[in-house]
């Protein structure tokens, strides 16, 4: 097979360039983010979570094994006490894989 794509990891319109990566917005709106000019760090990282989990799955590696990181919820949800106030907790695994070579994680290597 082949590398996955930026957009079916990012978003129809991610691009990028030798200094940047664009991701569009209105790519994560299909994983609940309602798009705005402060949007907080936060919302975003869990869309883009949402997002790549969406493809960089195991279902999707098993047919194409040139995808080499997996990004699963965790079936387990917890509640946790922060300031006197309960959270519910999800936990997402991200999995990384490359031929055995070296224990350096290098992200050229995926």
């Amino acid at each position: 097979m082949s590398e996955p794509t930026l957009a079916q990891v990012f978003g129809a319109n991610a691009t990028q360039n030798s200094s940047g990566i664009t991701i569009s917005k209105t790519d994560l709106a299909a994983f609940g983010l309602t798009a705005s000019g402060t949007n907080t760090a936060e919302s975003l990282a869990v869309a883009l979570i949402l997002q790549m989990a969406n493809y960089l799955n195991e279902t999707n590696q098993a047919t194409n094994s040139d995808i080499q990181v997996t990004i699963a919820k965790s079936d387990f949800e917890s509640l946790v006490t922060r300031n006197d106030a309960n959270y519910r907790q999800v936990t997402f695994n991200v999995n990384l894989q490359t031929i055995d070579t070296t224990f350096i994680i290098d992200p050229d290597n995926y």
